[in-house]
């Protein structure tokens, strides 16, 4: 096949997570008069300091993306890290290739980072050159989408953008309703293994480096000596073929009990039932159309159950196009948004793991390690610490970004800054989700082995986090009581903790939002009560009135239509710590950050 010559027509834009034979960008491409453009910049492995298996991950499929173009016969303009001419910036790079093939115009799919394409289109356009960009296939739905639903809102909650996009795609859905009668199955997804722990956990499946990898890591070691983590355990995909096995290794021997366990936390053990498919899908290994029809299809064959196939769909059709759509209708002032004015450092220990806090040990020893934790480590463990210890956001994004193999600012930004720390006041989650250590007592084994007392706040025994739960309800006091939309709930024994931030709702409603004039006791009417109506209460009963309707006061005052409720109208504070993602759906992700990983 000839290979074009200067001038070409198009010199095509491919970055490091855009890895998709089928993008946009590269539809109608003609060898010819085209020619591919890839480049690996120090930049990207600098501007945060990216962990080495985050680099190693990105280089390594990139390199396996040319390779497969270059089978394709295709021209790739590819720049290694190490190359001596490497000006160690995207910006430079482009500049370097646009003035060797001097192309018409260039193009690409939009990318996910607001950063790289200011500088992308700051280079495009001091070289004259138009940029054309394309939509981004491999999500269900454009930023435009998102637009368009959010426009005209006074809050935006993930619950009622995924419920649009499951009737609009016909995900999970029997006609008009739900399958199974509900929007979702949270209800059944938040158990924790006990004291027996897991039981016959399998092993996901794991990829040896092969030759490219094997230069790759050679490589990260020698140049990025300095970036935190390690490389011993690299085992992650990174071609499209390795991404399929990975997809169906989890749909055959983890999704049947994903959604149950989906939140437990269990030490030594990272990967229990979650997927690990937010590294392809952030890639574009994986599209999120295919993930979720796998899904789906598994159910509709009995494979795995509503409760878990639900749970799944919801952080990809759910939370992560949400995030995206948060990420890119908000940026460039979401960046710098501080809505708790938190001002304190990151701790030293999160780029170690040297701490005593046997959750956050476990779960940073496991990050530096591997890459990776999942949504429940990094919302209801990692985060927690921050928020509670009022650790600056953005320090916070810069760690998060830093480390986690499945990190592109798109998905990571909203899922830290906003539903982790609450940095954005309440765009992205309606309440700060804070909690005491016994909510991660419940949920897992950390604090049988560890020196601090769940149950304590104060003394040498006391749990950091039980600790500084209190104290950070005590610093946010003032702004609770001067009436900043907010309004405090304690709720120190439940799943969570948390501050609720919805007075706009009672003032839409017409409602007073302030301190209750008066508060009454009352309970349902004790059954054989005779002709007194005597509350249902165990022992006290003065003081408490019993309450019932009859049939006459219901069709009298239209009650009935209150006497039901479908599961999941009401978006809880734990449904939401589940959606948090990274996402990851968390996520992430849920708190994804991941896509329920």
């Amino acid at each position: 096949m000839q290979h074009p010559a200067p001038p070409i027509r198009h010199l095509v834009l491919v970055l490091g997570d855009q890895l998709d034979l089928n993008a946009s960008a590269l539809q109608n491409f003609d060898p010819q008069h085209d020619v591919v453009w890839m480049a690996e910049v120090m930049q990207e492995s600098t501007h945060v300091p990216s962990s080495k298996q985050r680099t190693a991950l990105f280089l390594s499929a990139m390199r396996h993306f040319a390779q497969a173009l270059r089978a394709q016969g295709w021209t790739v303009h590819y720049t290694e890290l190490d190359d001596a001419d490497n000006t160690g910036s995207l910006a430079g790079e482009l500049t370097r290739a646009t003035a060797h093939w001097q192309p018409d115009a260039l193009c690409m799919s939009a990318p996910g980072d607001w950063r790289v394409l200011q500088a992308l289109q700051a280079t495009a356009k001091a070289h004259g050159k138009p940029l054309l960009l394309r939509d981004d296939l491999n999500f269900f739905t454009t930023v435009r989408d998102f637009a368009a639903h959010a426009k005209g809102r006074k809050q935006l909650r993930m619950e009622y953008w995924y419920r649009e996009q499951r009737q609009r795609f016909g995900v999970l859905m029997d006609g008009g309703k739900p399958v199974g009668g509900q929007w979702n199955f949270d209800a059944d997804n938040r158990e924790s293994f006990g004291k027996q722990g897991p039981q016959n956990l399998p092993a996901p499946q794991r990829f040896a480096p092969d030759e490219t990898t094997l230069k790759v890591l050679e490589l990260v070691s020698r140049v990025l000596p300095k970036a935190p983590g390690q490389l011993d355990d690299f085992a992650w995909p990174v071609t499209r073929t390795q991404a399929l096995q990975a997809l169906d290794d989890f749909i055959t021997h983890r999704l049947p009990l994903f959604g149950q366990y989906e939140d437990a936390m269990w030490a030594g053990e990272p990967w229990l039932y979650h997927s690990l498919l937010s590294v392809c899908l952030n890639l574009k290994l994986l599209s999120a159309q295919e993930v979720v029809q796998a899904a789906e299809q598994a159910w509709a064959r009995g494979h795995a159950p509503l409760p878990a196939v639900e749970g799944f769909v919801r952080q990809i059709l759910g939370w992560r196009e949400y995030v995206r759509g948060m990420y890119w209708t908000q940026m460039p002032r979401y960046l710098d948004l501080n809505a708790l004015d938190a001002q304190e450092a990151l701790p030293e220990f999160f780029w170690t793991g040297e701490t005593d806090m046997a959750c956050l040990r476990d779960a940073l020893k496991q990050t530096l390690r591997l890459g990776y934790a999942h949504h429940i480590q990094r919302l209801m463990v990692l985060g927690l610490y921050g928020l509670l210890r009022g650790v600056h956001p953005q320090q916070m994004h810069s760690w998060f970004l830093s480390v986690y193999v499945d990190a592109v600012e798109w998905v990571e930004l909203p899922n830290t800054l906003g539903m982790s720390q609450f940095g954005d006041g309440g765009l992205m989650a309606s309440k700060p989700y804070v909690a005491t250590g016994k909510y991660i007592q419940r949920m897992s084994n950390h604090c049988q082995g560890c020196k601090f007392d769940p149950a304590q706040s104060t003394g040498p025994k006391a749990c950091p986090y039980t600790t500084l739960y209190w104290d950070f309800l005590m610093r946010h006091e003032a702004m609770l009581k001067a009436g900043n939309r907010s309004e405090l709930v304690v709720n120190e024994g439940g799943r969570h903790g948390y501050m609720m931030f919805d007075r706009a709702l009672y003032d839409d409603l017409g409602m007073p939002s302030g301190a209750f004039e008066s508060v009454g006791l009352w309970a349902p009417v004790a059954r054989r009560s005779g002709e007194v109506a005597v509350p249902d209460t165990g022992s006290r009963h003065e003081g408490v009135t019993a309450y019932f309707w009859t049939v006459r006061d219901v069709v009298r005052d239209g009650l009935l239509r209150f006497m039901f409720a479908e599961a999941g109208d009401d978006e809880t504070p734990e449904a939401e710590a589940d959606e948090a993602e990274t996402a990851e759906a968390s996520d992430g992700d849920e708190n994804e950050p991941e896509a329920k990983k």
